[in-house]
């Protein structure tokens, strides 16, 4: 059976054991959700400078905010500190195709969370720093950094949203163990691959800087319409070459614009209509741009489900220097396809769902020059009473290669990037955590990572290695102390 179709199955189970949890009789809720990342938090605190304000219960499904599962939660102004120690072994630590190579990891991390509310201006922040000693040959200590940041400034009809993830990271963060890396930065979590800052997919160990920067405005025009604009940019840039071949990874930089008109149906469903722009420059100097039309509906039953799908045509204009005769000229190529989404979460009375399915151009991860990406992500939770909890999490991604490789032969160092025509990663983890009293809690976690390369990865060559399976458990502690109140 095939990975792929391991982890349809695997994914329908996890869906009908949790529709199965979802009947039994609620437990008393644990203090914080630490499958999720968020604190422990303290009983609400207002005054002047931080009255209670109204939460939006559906904000414009054109906009970058989710609405929230829990719309009675209370503002809160808190500092969260946190320590993390965790111990993996891997399968393929090199995280090279066809790899078998044992060994163990051991990172030592700490973390910082900082929520502040104004009456009109409320700053998140979140910040994980750290190190990991991969005990391999030639990969050894390396410096684990990320820091999100999003400041929110609200008037009577409306708000502007900035927002910054940064890391510098040993390797991708597709499929990373739970223990080891996250993958969004604070108010992030919605933003899907269609602004960039993400690499789907990751070879050997090398490390890399990603940045998504995001400026967002919602105006209300009505009770029941609303607009929205956002602007964004993003960039990967690889700090090694290709351990497989010794080729230079494609670093890429994107340019993002969004326009959006949101209306309000009923009580429980939205419209809107969406004008999106990418803008993709590589350092192979190939670019191309895309002009992207969607409509959108969202329905969401208020603490309990949020579901989202949009469609519409996409433009690309690829953009190619090429040489003639001796001389360089530029040629132009028009593409007109599909682009859409679909976005579903859940909250069961004791487990909670998150699935999500995209269809977009993304940069192509350091081995293509852009890439026509579907990808498919599954997140799982449950507490199983009150120390116990359970998580699981899948995802796919099937990438294409938007622009021609610069060269025709099989992989070497002459060729930036890779030269394949497909590749796809794929992921299935599974984990327990257990909390000791208010601080503590420890964690175990199994996950399986298969990256694969179509036949077009051994150009003349009969036979290659074109598949990198990992494998990696992971043990760990993390301390998270009461947050302290910020009044």
């Amino acid at each position: 059976m095939s990975v792929c179709r391991k982890i349809c199955v695997l994914s329908v189970l996890f869906l009908g054991l949790c529709v199965a949890w979802g009947q039994d009789a609620p437990v008393p809720p644990t203090e914080g959700n630490p499958a999720s990342g968020q604190p422990q938090q303290p009983a609400p605190a207002y005054g002047q400078d931080n009255p209670a304000p109204a939460v939006s219960e559906n904000p414009p499904i054109s906009g970058l905010d989710l609405p929230n599962l829990e719309p009675h939660a209370a503002p809160l102004s808190y500092l969260q500190p946190g320590a993390h120690v965790s111990e993996s072994v891997d399968s393929n630590i090199a995280n090279s195709l066809g790899g078998s190579e044992v060994n163990s990891i051991t990172r030592v991390e700490g973390s910082l969370e900082l929520q502040r509310l104004w009456s009109h201006y409320d700053l998140s922040l979140d910040y994980l720093g750290g190190v990991g000693n991969y005990n391999a040959s030639g990969v050894g200590i390396r410096q684990i950094q990320e820091l999100g940041v999003y400041q929110k400034v609200s008037w009577k009809r409306g708000e502007l949203g900035v927002r910054d993830a940064f890391s510098y990271l040993p390797e991708g963060t597709f499929g990373s163990s739970y223990g080891s890396v996250s993958q969004n930065g604070a108010g992030l979590g919605g933003v899907g691959v269609f602004f960039g800052g993400s690499a789907l997919g990751s070879l050997g160990q090398v490390p890399r800087i990603l940045n998504l920067s995001l400026v967002d405005v919602v105006e209300t025009l009505s009770p029941k319409s609303s607009i929205t604009a956002t602007a964004g940019y993003g960039f990967a840039h690889y700090l090694q070459n290709d351990p497989t071949s010794g080729a230079p990874l494609i670093g890429s930089s994107q340019i993002t614009g969004q326009l959006g008109y949101s209306r309000v149906i009923n009580a429980h469903d939205q419209v809107a209509f969406i004008y999106g722009y990418q803008g993709f420059n590589f350092s192979t100097n190939e670019t191309f741009h895309s002009n992207v039309m969607q409509l959108m509906w969202g329905h969401r039953i208020s603490g309990r489900m949020d579901f989202l799908a949009g469609v519409g045509p996409q433009f690309t204009e690829i953009n190619e220097q090429v040489s003639f005769l001796g001389l360089p000229f530029s040629t132009h190529d028009l593409i007109i396809s599909a682009v859409g989404r679909a976005r579903l979460r859940y909250q069961f009375t004791r487990s909670s769902l998150y699935a999500s399915y995209e269809h977009y151009l993304t940069s192509g991860a350091g081995f293509f020059a852009g890439a026509k990406t579907d990808l498919v992500h599954v997140e799982v939770n449950r507490p199983l009473n009150r120390v116990w909890n359970a998580f699981t999490d899948v995802g796919y991604s099937h990438n294409t290669r938007v622009t021609p490789p610069t060269c025709t032969a099989a992989a070497s160092s002459d060729c930036p990037g890779v030269n394949a025509s497909t590749y796809q990663t794929s992921f299935i983890g599974v984990g327990l955590q257990r909390h000791f009293g208010r601080s503590f809690h420890a964690f175990a976690s199994y996950q399986f990572n298969e990256l694969v390369f179509d036949s077009s990865y051994c150009g003349t060559t009969a036979a290659c290695n074109r598949i990198s399976n990992r494998e990696v458990g992971t043990i760990g502690v993390d301390w998270t102390p009461r947050p302290i109140r910020l009044d």
